[in-house]
């Protein structure tokens, strides 16, 4: 059975203001929900195993919509209706609200394979980037800090294309992560401006690689865990540049190696 669920009526105040507060990270974690929208992105969220609660799009979109087999309410409106809605600068066909999913990490999948971890990064772009960077570099786990940016802020989402559908986001104490992580003999990388030189030291195939925050790097407290330090050296050696790189693009370049290298093994 498809969409059967679907409804003609025009947004009521009430739903607009429930969908407009979850522009607040309160309110989202209140209610248990999240915004996305514009077809590629809300299309991949409802093809994956993301809960979806209601979707609003014209009828052009309805008619490509009734061919999942998923049943959920579909509201049929006007542009004009999802303007009320979106968050983003041009109005989208289609808006929608899912479900938070539930966050558990599983220690097989962490021992195994190479796992991001986001010392207190702010900025919502940089976050939506480097959860793109590892859905491209097939890292499935992302562990970020409890005072990381939100994943389901309406910005990141839409910067993550699709992304974090494919990439487990979780939020944690990261003491107490990193702390089981060294019980386990998790190889633990950090990046720093000073370290061993990326693309001359030894990698292993799994591990933890910790990025830091933009202004001020990783954390007195979370370097204490670290077990390699890492760098990306400047070109050519000895001569002036940026002082650093920005942190999505650093993640870019140490994931990048590191999958080179197990490619050049393989």
């Amino acid at each position: 059975m498809g969409c059967s669920k679907s409804s003609c009526k025009v947004l009521s105040k009430n739903k607009i203001k429930l969908i407009r507060s979850l522009d607040l990270k309160k309110n989202r974690l209140a209610t248990g929900l999240f915004v996305a929208e514009g077809k590629k992105l809300v299309f991949d969220l409802i093809k994956s195993e993301i809960e979806v609660s209601e979707v609003f799009c014209t009828k052009l979109v309805y008619s490509e919509l009734i061919n999942y087999k998923r049943g959920f309410i579909i509201g049929i409106v006007e542009k004009e209706e999802l303007a009320k809605i979106s968050f983003l600068k041009t109005t989208p066909e289609i808006v929608a609200v899912f479900k938070i999913p539930e966050s558990v990490i599983d220690w097989n999948e962490i021992f195994g394979d190479l796992t991001l971890v986001l010392d207190a990064i702010q900025d919502p772009g940089n976050l939506g980037t480097i959860v793109r960077l590892a859905d491209w570099f097939g890292i499935r786990n992302i562990i970020c800090s409890e005072d990381c940016a939100d994943l389901y802020n309406p910005k990141v989402i839409q910067s993550t294309m699709g992304a974090f559908a494919r990439v487990k986001v979780h939020y944690v104490s990261l003491p107490g992560f990193l702390k089981q992580a060294k019980q386990l003999n998790i190889p633990i990388y950090g990046a720093f401006l000073e370290g061993e030189n990326l693309y001359k030291c030894d990698l292993t195939f799994n591990g933890l690689i910790v990025m830091g925050n933009e202004g001020n790097g990783i954390s007195d407290i979370t370097t204490a865990y670290i077990s390699r330090k890492i760098k990306i050296p400047s070109y050519p050696s000895g001569v002036v540049t940026s002082e650093s790189l920005n942190v999505a693009i650093a993640t870019s370049v140490i994931c990048s190696e590191f999958r080179r290298r197990i490619i050049c093994k393989g």
